[in-house]
């Protein structure tokens, strides 16, 4: 005789838990990624091997363009964003009013001279996003203003610290200037930010 098989059920698995769970990591993942800051130009900086990584904090950045223009990116940190506002205000014999120092805290780059700053910081969001500087911070025998703002970051923090993202195709002598401008006020450790070359 033959024999009978049971009936077979299907398995029912309860995915609420996992979805929760999917959910949890997805959304802590959203708020805690740090999205990277669009650069003010397209910059290509030359391969290294070196995988030493950047600190995340305290750091300044100087971003040197291949016409070897200038910028300048303060450690985002509203407080002392404004302290160096006012350091840099009196060696250049400008004062600020608050809402200007209420956008330099927000403003993620500088590549504007001194004498322009006031109207930048007066420029809308929109007409920040789509600014574009035609000089840069000057850097040149006369005039220091890249080695005065790293120089007054300085005397807000000691502890900060300096890296250079210069372009591939940048002409050796501009480089060689903002060396000799950090060199004169005795800031010499810094870092030369590089892309990861291909093994």
């Amino acid at each position: 005789m033959a024999k009978i098989k049971p009936k077979r059920h299907g398995v029912v698995t309860d995915m609420t838990a996992m979805c929760d769970v999917a959910f949890l990591l997805l959304t802590f993942f959203i708020l805690t990624t740090q999205f990277k800051k669009p650069d003010v130009e397209q910059i290509k900086p030359p391969s290294s091997i070196s995988e030493k990584l950047l600190p995340d904090a305290s750091l300044m950045t100087i971003n040197v363009t291949p016409e070897g223009k200038f910028y300048f990116t303060p450690v985002d940190n509203g407080a002392e964003r404004v302290q160096l506002l006012e350091k840099m205000g009196a060696k250049y014999g400008m004062t600020f009013n608050d809402k200007e120092k209420v956008a330099f805290a927000k403003v993620q780059t500088i590549g504007v001279p001194m004498n322009q700053l006031k109207g930048y910081l007066g420029l809308s969001e929109d007409q920040l996003k789509t600014f574009k500087a035609k000089e840069g911070v000057p850097l040149d025998s006369v005039n220091k203003q890249v080695i005065d703002w790293v120089q007054q970051s300085l005397s807000v923090n000691p502890s900060y610290k300096l890296a250079i993202k210069g372009d591939v195709s940048t002409k050796y002598p501009k480089v060689k200037d903002l060396f000799e401008g950090l060199r004169d006020i005795d800031f010499l450790k810094f870092w030369l930010i590089t892309s990861q070359e291909g093994k």
